[in-house]
């Protein structure tokens, strides 16, 4: 596996990200980017993005989880920010950046108790993680994601989607996001998003994570989704969907989530209102509330119990 590590001098005065990162060994010899906000103590609160952002994206959310007194830990996904990047997007499949992830989390930061906060692939990811060590986690938030089997179409939009970043000669990363947003990126914002990729060798994660979403119900990850949904959908863990009310790319989830996990059975779902699919962007604060809203409330109950 060729590996490029993107120069930490491309990071350099990133607006509103002041923190510091942190590395951590997830075996295949790579070596994955996290930052921390929040009292080392606080509960922790995992925060997973997704395709072609890194946990930049979560900066307006970190400051009300660490006020509110959570430890929120916002990793890079490998290929992605300042996590090491296989170079050839056949190194990339959706078991290996499950094992990844998990190995981060688990192994290396050993966390317990932990809320999984998912968005894009950080839900497809951060559910299976969830389904399949449930004992390390305490509650779950999905916002603008899912866990596709392949058994039901994907949004046409979707598609195309997929299509222009297979066909595209050059990936314009922070034009992928910003069409994911309702507001107007400011230049150094965009800057941020374009940071990690130097050049088009630094793109196999970007290039490569929409052709690992399930499409079909014989695709290679479509068992473990399936088997992670059997377990998800009677799991007795307190499940938050906190969607936007603007994203027609995981919109049709919601309804789905709500239904069918029977931790969000009883609870109140936000609908984060004014946002498109990267609502970190566009609402961020709000987001960060309704997940610190939701974790601590849960803990008030259980002290009373």
């Amino acid at each position: 596996m060729r590996i490029l590590r993107t120069p930490e001098e491309r990071f350099a005065a990133l607006p509103d990200f002041p923190y510091e990162p942190r590395y951590a060994e997830v075996g295949d010899g790579l070596r994955m980017a996290y930052v921390e906000a929040g009292p080392a103590g606080g509960e922790p609160v995992v925060l997973l993005h997704g395709e072609p952002s890194w946990s930049f994206l979560y900066r307006h959310v970190m400051p009300e989880l660490a006020a509110a007194g959570l430890r929120a830990v916002a990793p890079d996904l490998i290929g992605f920010g300042r996590s090491d990047k296989p170079a050839d997007p056949a190194d990339h499949t959706y078991a290996r950046h499950v094992e990844w992830t998990r190995a981060l989390l688990l192994d290396a930061l050993g966390l317990r108790g932990m809320t999984v906060v998912g968005q894009d692939w950080g839900g497809l990811i951060g559910l299976r993680i969830a389904a399949e060590h449930p004992e390390r986690v305490a509650r779950i938030v999905a916002a603008n994601t899912g866990l596709p089997t392949g058994d039901i179409p994907m949004p046409e939009v979707w598609h195309r989607f997929r299509q222009a970043v297979r066909a595209a000669p050059v990936l314009d990363i922070a034009r992928l996001v910003q069409a994911g947003c309702r507001s107007e990126l400011p230049p150094e914002v965009r800057a941020a998003y374009d940071a990690p990729f130097p050049d088009e060798s630094y793109k196999a994660g970007p290039r490569a994570m929409p052709g690992l979403v399930p499409t079909s119900p014989d695709d290679p990850a479509a068992p473990a989704n399936r088997a992670a949904w059997r377990i998800l959908t009677t799991l007795e863990r307190p499940f938050l969907v906190a969607f936007s009310d603007g994203d027609p790319i995981t919109g049709g989830m919601r309804p789905i989530l709500l239904k069918s996990m029977a931790g969000a059975s009883g609870l109140e779902h936000p609908v984060i209102h004014g946002a498109g699919h990267f609502l970190q962007e566009d609402a961020g604060a709000e987001l960060g509330r309704q997940i610190a809203v939701f974790v601590t409330s849960a803990q008030r109950v259980r002290t009373a119990q």
